[in-house]
């Protein structure tokens, strides 16, 4: 009998955007091999974010479409597409930064452009699982472009380090997540979401202590690649090391695609024993919320004052996953957006500052920034408040926090604490976000200071376009309101699931 090897039509639909996106990356890898030695990476970086764009248009069409698929290993539904769209602006915009930060600093080399496509595309299979096998797959690929990334720099020792920190926490928190999958599936006999979210829910007295165990080893290792407190120790030293295009690419791209499946396999394959993981999860978005926002306080080095900054965004996007309900994962989806334009647009901006190599660089060294280059204090002042949550001038960075609260405070089992304080840290953030702010615009320039470089083209395009759609979508959030709240994220949920905090408490006794 002949072996079949074909491949269900419907797999290649459901991949496509992947499929172009890891093409494209395969494609460039090799065009970029034989070019001649010495040529410019400009052409390799214009066809990276070529494939991002005709991927983004794929993700378009079968949106538009209305395509949608039962409970199959991987997910077609708008969450998968709008997370996925995410992170492809992630990584467009990260692969404009690469090639200006190849010209003008240290070089680059041009592979790193399909590297940060395979990373997509390991990204993109992650948000889109439905299976705890894909689930390991997408973040083994992903993680493994990332490491190489990360210590692309051979010249640059930090960049080394940082290369090496997070590939040997990264493959322990790995192993946490992959023992987590094993004990997983020897309770349930399952690795698709839906499955297991069945076998739980059929057995009323509650999940075994096997299950029970691997839920919280996968736990740990989401809360690694989320650098949710305390597994963050690795983001300050790996955000300050990488080179800073890639920095951005993890805090925003990598940050998003952890999210999507985070919240995937815990409210489709959890739902049912919502019980078991909330008060933990209530706890690492507290004391992630906190520790963020108290350590970045006193940072005066800027990269490693915006990895303390994600840290505490982490912190925030956990209570969106919380609340269990569609609401929040609208509510993170719409955060993830405004997250991903205002922490590259930063990171563009620290980038456009630097002067050559990578070093470290001081907030104070920005003093009297608006007084000689005022649209790149403009546009930084733009993304701290973004970051900030604060009204008008941060642009859709606002609505990104109200919505979190409006979600917070709605759930079944309202999060009223967590919600207060939330608000409460989001205060705290004010005193480093707003100093950054204040050195640029209220410190007189020194009379010696060198003068900052000029800005390449894309850097500037990056960061004008960034600042523009905070901006317009905070004054017109309507449309991504609209289209985050159609991106939902359906929870299962079991029969008797309590739904005030009284019940939830005497449950979990």
């Amino acid at each position: 009998m002949p072996l079949d090897l074909s491949v269900p039509a419907s797999l290649v639909t459901a991949l496509l955007p992947d499929l172009i996106v890891m093409g494209g990356a395969m494609a460039l890898l090799l065009w970029g091999v034989w070019r001649p030695e010495g040529a410019s990476g400009r052409p390799v970086g214009v066809g990276a974010i070529g494939v991002c764009l005709a991927a983004l248009a794929a993700i378009a069409g079968m949106a538009v479409q209305g395509i949608t698929a039962g409970p199959g290993p991987i997910a077609i539904d708008n969450f998968r597409w709008a997370t996925d769209a995410v992170i492809l602006v992630g990584t467009i915009l990260s692969i404009a930064l690469a090639d200006d930060y190849g010209r003008r600093a240290e070089p680059v080399a041009v592979e790193s452009h399909a590297l940060t496509l395979l990373a997509a595309s390991g990204m993109m299979l992650l948000a889109g699982a439905r299976d705890l096998i894909l689930v390991f797959l997408g973040i083994e690929v992903m993680s493994v472009a990332v490491y190489v990334l990360a210590g692309i720099n051979r010249r640059s020792a930090r960049s080394a380090e940082a290369a090496l920190k997070y590939f040997l926490l990264g493959a322990f928190s790995t192993a946490f997540l992959l023992y987590g999958v094993a004990l997983v599936y020897g309770a349930t006999g399952a690795t698709n979401l839906t499955a297991i979210g069945s076998a739980l829910a059929a057995s009323p007295p509650g999940p075994g202590s096997m299950a029970v165990i691997g839920l919280a080893l996968m736990l740990v290792g989401f809360a690694f690649k989320v650098a949710a407190a305390p597994f963050h120790m690795w983001t300050p030293d790996v955000y300050d090391g990488a080179p800073t295009p890639f920095t951005a690419f993890m805090a925003a791209a990598v940050k998003a695609a952890a999210f999507a499946s985070f919240a995937r396999v815990f409210m489709e394959g959890f739902g049912p024993v919502f019980v078991r993981w909330h008060s933990v999860l209530w706890w690492l978005a507290a004391l992630t919320m906190v520790l963020g926002n108290l350590i970045a306080l006193s940072q005066r080095n800027l990269k490693r004052m915006l990895a303390y900054s994600s840290i505490a965004h982490a912190g925030y996007l956990l209570v969106a996953l919380v609340t269990n309900t569609t609401e929040g994962a609208a509510a993170m989806v719409f955060y993830l957006f405004a997250y991903t334009l205002a922490t590259v647009g930063a990171f563009a901006v620290v980038m456009a500052l630097a002067e050559g190599a990578e070093r470290p660089q001081d907030v104070r060294e920005w003093s009297g920034l608006f007084s000689v280059r005022p649209l790149l204090a403009i546009a930084m002042a733009v993304f701290m408040l973004a970051l900030l949550g604060f009204p008008l001038a941060g642009g859709m960075g606002f609505f990104a926090k109200w919505y979190l609260l409006q979600a917070a405070l709605k759930a079944p089992a309202p999060q009223t604490r967590l919600a207060v304080l939330l608000v409460i840290t989001s205060v705290i953030s004010a005193g480093y976000y707003l100093y950054v702010i204040m050195v640029m615009f209220m410190r007189p320039r020194p009379a010696d200071a060198a003068p900052f470089p000029d800005t390449p083209a894309w850097t500037r395009s990056v960061i004008v376009g960034a600042a523009v759609l905070l901006l317009a979508l905070g004054l017109y959030p309507s449309p991504i309101v609209r289209w985050a709240r159609s991106s939902s994220l359906q929870p299962t949920t079991a029969t008797g699931v309590p739904s005030t905090p009284e019940a939830l408490r005497i449950t979990a006794r």
